[in-house]
């Protein structure tokens, strides 16, 4: 996985054979044409015409074009402030939908259209509008090392946002939010990253490989040095 350094603008062309990966960014994607399957972290959706998605960074999404496949204008980003916008529908779909197909046009012709290019980024975050208003559930503080701190002694069990949730006092969509928000990613990659990070501590320390993913809870040695490599 990689992490841009700036914005990247894409026109993207989906077949119908099937991808899966996950991105150390954040994706968006709005359809221009024909739809595109997408199955986030388990949770399925379609991308017609008009319509939008964000995908978090490091959530693995699966996708698949339906029929004669689907064109997409792909941003991927390392902005923080599109953390507000995953699981939201945009509050003006229309307009974002009529900025996509114009910047999808700029794209066959970048030659003519290098403002554009270079503004559609924000212009695309703008459209999609402004962040709701905080709850008072959102202004409850996540102790965030201290959470980290309980997760280090448990990976032996099979953590869940539900878990995490628990531990700092909030409902599971609300802490995945606030992760987001927070943390600039999902709950699940979070806790991923906290994972890896004790394993390269311990593998730095010299412990051995299968000592060390057995203490970090990954299911072999083998699975420990991929996401090592990863």
């Amino acid at each position: 996985m990689h992490t841009p350094a700036t914005h990247t603008l894409a026109l993207r062309d989906y077949g119908r054979s099937r991808g899966s990966h996950a991105h150390d960014h954040f994706q968006v994607l709005i359809g221009i044409d024909g739809v595109l399957e997408i199955e986030v972290e388990g949770r399925g959706a379609g991308i017609g015409a008009g319509e939008a998605q964000v995908v978090a960074p490091g959530d693995r999404h699966d996708f698949e074009a339906r029929g004669h496949g689907s064109v997409c204008l792909v941003l991927d980003t390392p902005h923080p402030l599109w953390a507000r916008c995953v699981e939201r529908a945009p509050d003006h779909a229309p307009q974002l939908h009529a900025l996509a197909r114009y910047l999808a046009q700029c794209m066959r012709q970048p030659a003519h259209a290098a403002l554009a290019l270079q503004h559609g980024p924000a212009l695309l975050l703008e459209a999609w509008g402004p962040a709701p208003p905080p709850s008072d559930t959102r202004r409850r503080r996540i102790d965030w090392p201290a959470l980290a701190a309980w997760a280090r002694a448990r990976w032996h069990e099979p953590l869940t946002v539900a878990d995490l949730a628990d531990v700092a006092c909030l409902s599971p969509s609300q802490f995945a939010q606030r992760c987001r928000d927070e943390q600039g990613m999902s709950a699940m990659h979070w806790l991923r990253t906290l994972r890896l990070a004790h394993a390269r501590e311990l593998r730095l320390e010299g412990m051995g490989v299968a000592e060390t993913a057995r203490r970090t809870g990954y299911r072999s040695p083998s699975a420990l040095t991929a996401a090592l490599r990863r």
